[in-house]
C-alpha cells in the first residue's frame, strides 16, 4: 500500500484501471467477431455474391455501432424502471454513476459490439437473394430498437431479470433474438431459386471458399473468449479472475466438443466428413454454453457441447426438409442451439428454472420475431426485399456492388 501512496494510486483506481482495460480487450475480441461472421459467409455463400456478403458485414457492424450509439443502449440501460415491460427513450449513453468499477465507455464498447453480432447472424440466413439496401435498412431498426427493448427486459434489469431468466452472455439475448430476425425474414423472402425442386427433392447449392469459411469459424472461436470471458464484467480480484479462467475453458471445451460430437453424427449418417457440418457444430456448442458458461462442471461444458454439435447437424436437415433455406445454417446454430443452452441451464445452475427460462425464451423470440415480420413487411410492401431472378441468376456483386470478388476467375468463365 505505501509503494501505491507513493506513485498516487490506489487499490480502488487500480482495480478500476484494470477492469476498464478488461473490458475494452473483450470488447475488441468480440469485435474480430465480425471478420469471422464475415469469413464464415462469404465461405459459404456462391462466388458470384462474396463482394455483396462483405459489403454488408461491414455495413450492419457500423449501422450497429452508429445506432446504439444515438439511441440503442440508452433504451436497454439508462433510467429504466426495475422490473418494468417499457423502456425509456432517450439518447447517447448517460453519464458515469458514483462507484462505478469500469468507465461507463468501456461498458459501451461492450454491448455495442454484442448488437452487432446479433445483426451479423440475419446477414448469412437472407444470403444470396435479398435486397442489400432493404438488409441495411432493417438493420436500423434490429439495432436501434428491437434488440435493445429486449436487452432492457433482461441484462437492463426488465421483467424477464426481476423473474429470475438467466442468460450470462447471451444464447438467447443475442444468439436466438438474431436467429428470431433471421427466421422471420427468411419465411417472407422465400428460398434461392433452385435450392429445392419437385417431389420434396433438395439441391445443395455449396459454398465458394471452404478454407475461408474454416477460418471464419476459428475467429468466431478465439472471439468467443471475449464474449463469455468479458460478460464476467470484473477480473481485478481472486474470485472473478478464476471465474474468468473457468470461464474460458468451459468455452473452448463446448466448441471442441460440438465439432467432435458433429464430426460422429455426418460418419454414422452419411459416411463422410462434412466440414461444413463440422464448422457449425463447433459455433452450436459455443452458442450453448454462452447462456452460462461458469456454472457448469469441466466435464458438464463438455457434455453440453456435445449435445449442441449433435443437434444442429439434424436441425439443419431439418429446415431443409420444410424448405426453409438458410444458407449458412446461421437459423439452427444460433436459434436452436441457443435455446438449447438456456434450456440447459438449470441443470448446473440452481438460481435458475425450467419454466423460467422457457418463458423468458419465449419472450425474447416472439418479441423479436414478430417485430421483425413487421419491418420486413413493411420492407416488402414499399421497396421490396428480393432482388429479381435475373439479379439472382448473375449474382449480387453485379448488381448490388458492380464489383467480383473473384474477377480473374469471372474473367476465364466468361471466356474473355
Amino acid at each position: 500500500m505505501d509503494d501505491l501512496t507513493k506513485l498516487g494510486l490506489t487499490v480502488t483506481e487500480l482495480r478500476f484501471a484494470l477492469d476498464t482495460f478488461y473490458f475494452l480487450i473483450s470488447g475488441a475480441l468480440v469485435m474480430w467477431m465480425a471478420a469471422g461472421f464475415a469469413m464464415l459467409e462469404a465461405g459459404l455463400v456462391r462466388s458470384k455474391n462474396t463482394t455483396e456478403i462483405l459489403t454488408k458485414n461491414v455495413c450492419l457492424y457500423s449501422i450497429a455501432c452508429v445506432m446504439y450509439l444515438i439511441v440503442g443502449y440508452n433504451i436497454m440501460y439508462v433510467d429504466n424502471v426495475e422490473g418494468g415491460w417499457f423502456p425509456s427513450f432517450g439518447s447517447l449513453i448517460g453519464s458515469q454513476s458514483e462507484g462505478a468499477d469500469h468507465a461507463l465507455e468501456s461498458d459501451f464498447f461492450f454491448q455495442v459490439v454484442f448488437v452487432a453480432t446479433a445483426m451479423s447472424i440475419v446477414s448469412g440466413a437472407v444470403a444470396e437473394r435479398m435486397k442489400l439496401w432493404a438488409f441495411l435498412i432493417f438493420s436500423i431498426f434490429m439495432t436501434a430498437v428491437i434488440y435493445p427493448v429486449e436487452g432492457y427486459w433482461t441484462w437492463g434489469g426488465g421483467f424477464l431479470s426481476t423473474a429470475g431468466f438467466v442468460d450470462f452472455a447471451g444464447s438467447g439475448i443475442v444468439h436466438m433474438a438474431g436467429a428470431a430476425a433471421a427466421i422471420s425474414g427468411v419465411l417472407l423472402l422465400g428460398a434461392r431459386r433452385g435450392k429445392y425442386g419437385a417431389n420434396g427433392q433438395i439441391n445443395p447449392i455449396p459454398g465458394s471458399n471452404l478454407p475461408m469459411a474454416t477460418l471464419g469459424m476459428f475467429i468466431l472461436w478465439m472471439g468467443w473468449f471475449g464474449f463469455n470471458g468479458g460478460s464476467q464484467l470484473l477480473l481485478s480480484d481472486a474470485e472473478n479472475a478464476s471465474a474468468v479462467a473457468k470461464i474460458f475453458v468451459n468455452t473452448n471445451s463446448a466448441a471442441a466438443f460440438g465439432a467432435i460430437s458433429a464430426l460422429i453424427v455426418c460418419r454414422l449418417i452419411w459416411g463422410k466428413a462434412d466440414l461444413t457440418m463440422i464448422l457449425n457444430g463447433a459455433l452450436a456448442g459455443l452458442v450453448a454454453i454462452t447462456a452460462d458458461p461458469l456454472s457448469p462442471s469441466l466435464a458438464m461444458a463438455g457434455v453440453i457441447g456435445l449435445a449442441a454439435g449433435g443437434l444442429v447437424v439434424f436441425s439443419i436437415v431439418a429446415f431443409d426438409r420444410i424448405k426453409i433455406d438458410d444458407p449458412v445454417g446461421a437459423i439452427s446454430v444460433h436459434g436452436v442451439a441457443g435455446l438449447l443452452g438456456l434450456i440447459l441451464v438449470p441443470v448446473s445452475n440452481s438460481e435458475a428454472s425450467f419454466l423460467t427460462q422457457l418463458y423468458g425464451a419465449a419472450v425474447i423470440f416472439a418479441w423479436v420475431f414478430f417485430a421483425s415480420a413487421a419491418v420486413w413487411m413493411a420492407l416488402k410492401l414499399t421497396m421490396g426485399i428480393r432482388v429479381t431472378e435475373e439479379e439472382e441468376y448473375n449474382g449480387m456483386d453485379a448488381s448490388d456492388c458492380g464489383i467480383d470478388a473473384y474477377p480473374e476467375f469471372v474473367s476465364v468463365k466468361s471466356g474473355s
